[in-house]
């Protein structure tokens, strides 16, 4: 028979180590805070309803994961036990099976956990713990076995004995619980002990004592069951994510280079056959099709890029390219840009708010703001789109087929009609007629001989 799954994440911690204004679990590992990467995975399972213990920042967490869980609140935050206890309301007349664990804990997968349960429910167990064999067991609560290898109880770092802490099977922090056994004697756990705090794991010595099963579930990978209490860790939980992210998108067809020296945030997609070249940085929720060549030193947040495209030495935020572009180098693509079908975007080029047509080409010095640019415009050296009078910003139209040429400001609002050429050095203050062409500059005058003066003024001198 299935049984119902409830989740509690425990995270009222201060979280002092990290020093820092913002609640520990919502700093981000690869561009998504760490309690994200949690509940993203028991997403994934068929969880009845997931509970978050809260404690200090509250109303951050609340704010920030309102809608996607419940809320309880632990005011003084008195060890694990005390936390799951505020839980006690939602979930002690429920049947079924109790999922504990920590917020701080963003490597553990959907997968582990699903393991874990399958075990718990196989041996009919009061409790399950996920334990794992570390090289490093400094900081962790240690395995205690029985001589027949069933757990006996988990002692707490610093309150185990020299022999206890040669122990390399740890306790993880999370466990699974017959939800009804849990709640029973939760209320018989004491703080005797070091730091005077009441420990989930001292549910399993008494449910032991009372002739219960514990079992246990050790997990394979070491690095998923990091704990992130600093910012040392918080940088090596950035590691092996990173890693693992990587990994993925390699096993799903996308080429990455050099992968020590590229960074792609937890939320990216890529399509099959794109190419991702060192230096590259690929944020928030972007979106690259098949085909593609990124890189490199490209650096995209939240963009959305259609196949066949190429993109390097390039910041993009925000923005959309179409098929077959090519972008950079040495390209900002600002908030809220569109680059159509098969634009080319070259050197220097400054875009921001720009909607810009199918085949047009602005191939190198350019800023193109406020502008709406139709399909196969020429766009020359050194243009500008003039679109702040020191008040407000305006529009620049610029219709298909138009050519503009060199070192042309545009200033908006303004229109160039369709199939209109801009001569080389005009400033453009009034709209240009369908296939006009527009010269605004003072005539070229020639002197005869004149160079010839001002160099015999330069030898009397």
């Amino acid at each position: 028979m299935q049984q119902h799954v409830y989740a509690v994440i425990l995270a009222a911690g201060k979280g002092t180590r990290m020093k820092s204004k913002k609640h520990k679990v919502l700093h981000p590992v690869c561009g998504k805070p760490m309690i994200d990467h949690i509940i993203g995975q028991l997403n994934r399972l068929a969880i009845e309803k997931t509970i978050l213990v809260v404690g200090h920042q509250k109303e951050a967490l609340k704010e920030h994961l309102s809608g996607q869980v419940d809320f309880v609140e632990q005011e003084e935050q008195l060890g694990t036990a005390h936390a799951v206890m505020q839980a006690r309301s939602l979930l002690e007349n429920e049947e079924g099976i109790t999922l504990v664990l920590n917020g701080d804990h963003p490597l553990f997968t959907a997968e582990t956990f699903q393991k874990l349960i399958e075990k718990h429910q196989e041996t009919k167990a009061a409790a399950t713990v996920l334990t794992a064999i570390m090289d490093d067991p400094s900081g962790y609560g240690r395995v205690v076995r029985r001589e027949d290898g069933q757990v006996d109880r988990i002692v707490e770092h610093k309150d185990a004995t020299d022999a206890e802490r040669q122990i390399r099977e740890v306790n993880t922090g999370t466990y699974c619980f017959d939800n009804q056994k849990l709640f029973s004697v939760l209320s018989l756990v004491n703080n005797d002990n070091a730091q005077g705090e009441y420990y989930l794991p001292d549910v399993l010595s008494i449910l032991r004592d009372q002739g219960e099963t514990i079992g246990a579930q050790e997990i394979g990978d070491q690095e998923e069951a990091m704990g992130v209490n600093d910012r040392i860790q918080l940088a090596e939980a950035n590691r092996w994510m990173q890693q693992r992210l990587l990994k993925e998108h390699m096993r799903n067809g996308v080429t990455i280079v050099d992968p020590a020296n590229t960074y792609i945030e937890a939320d990216v997609k890529i399509g099959a056959d794109t190419v991702i070249e060192p230096g590259s940085f690929l944020r928030g929720k972007t979106v690259i099709g098949e085909d593609c060549h990124i890189g490199p030193q490209a650096d995209l947040t939240d963009v959305e890029v259609a196949d066949g495209t190429n993109i390097r030495y390039a910041v993009l935020e925000d923005s959309r390219v179409g098929e077959e572009a090519k972008v950079g180098p040495y390209v900002l693509v600002r908030p809220k840009t569109e680059l159509g079908n098969r634009t080319k975007v070259g050197c220097f080029i400054d875009l921001k708010k720009a909607k810009i047509g199918e085949g047009t080409k602005i191939s190198h010095l350019a800023y193109v703001g406020d502008a709406e640019v139709g399909k196969k415009v020429n766009i020359g050296c050194g243009v500008i789109t003039v679109n702040y009078d020191g008040v407000n910003k305006h529009q620049t139209v610029i219709e298909d087929d138009a050519f503009i040429g060199c070192n042309v400001n545009l200033v908006a609002p303004v229109t160039v009609e369709q199939g209109a050429y801009v001569a080389a050095g005009s400033t453009i203050t009034d709209d240009v007629p369908e296939k006009a062409l527009a010269i605004a500059r003072e005539r070229q005058t020639n002197k005869s001989g004149y160079a010839d003066k001002i160099k015999s003024k330069r030898v009397e001198k």
